[in-house]
């Protein structure tokens, strides 16, 4: 597994992390343009893959398919732009529960 990271968003979001350094960053516009390149980069073995909340929401079954089996690649999801998204579940907090094996409680 190679450790990298790499950022799968909107442009203004890709743009963002690469001036904070990230090198691999891929602007994507559709559902099908976001579940290619994840799909790409898991193929190459890529360790963090950063998303939009929004992407994650698009792509839910397909994210879950590629966490469930693995704990590498880590995807994250952050908000865009526009803000947090409304969600009855957190996928940050089942990913640190499914990771540490603990709950965390607001």
């Amino acid at each position: 597994m190679k450790s990298s990271i790499a950022v799968v968003a909107d442009v203004d979001t890709v743009t963002g992390f690469k001036l904070g350094g990230i090198k691999e960053g891929y602007v994507v516009e559709t559902p099908e343009e976001a579940e290619t390149t994840l799909r790409n980069l898991i193929k190459e073995q890529i360790s963090i893959i950063i998303t939009t909340e929004k992407i994650g929401d698009e792509l839910r079954d397909v994210i879950e398919g590629f966490t469930k089996s693995s704990a590498l690649p880590m995807i994250i999801e952050i908000p865009d732009k526009s803000g947090p998204s409304e969600r009855a579940v957190d996928p940050m907090r089942d990913l640190i529960k499914r990771v540490i094996g603990v709950e965390m409680v607001k």
